[in-house]
């Protein structure tokens, strides 16, 4: 459950500074997260969450 957090708090960062810096439109920002509720509940969502575990494990394992 803190994977998905910090994953949330992420990528609310990065819409933020999208938003500030990059000239992402509000509208822009409000269809990505119509498409993140979306994909949510459709048929796909087991195999992203799936996706993001391994990565977030891979990067995890990274030693330094």
């Amino acid at each position: 459950m803190a994977l998905s957090i910090s994953a949330v708090v992420l990528l609310a960062i990065i819409v933020f500074l999208l938003i500030k810096k990059s000239g992402l439109k509000g509208g822009h920002a409000v269809v990505c997260i119509l498409l993140g509720f979306y994909l949510a509940s459709s048929t796909m969502a087991g195999t992203i969450n799936d996706l993001t575990t391994s990565v977030a494990s891979m990067i995890g394992s990274i030693k330094f």
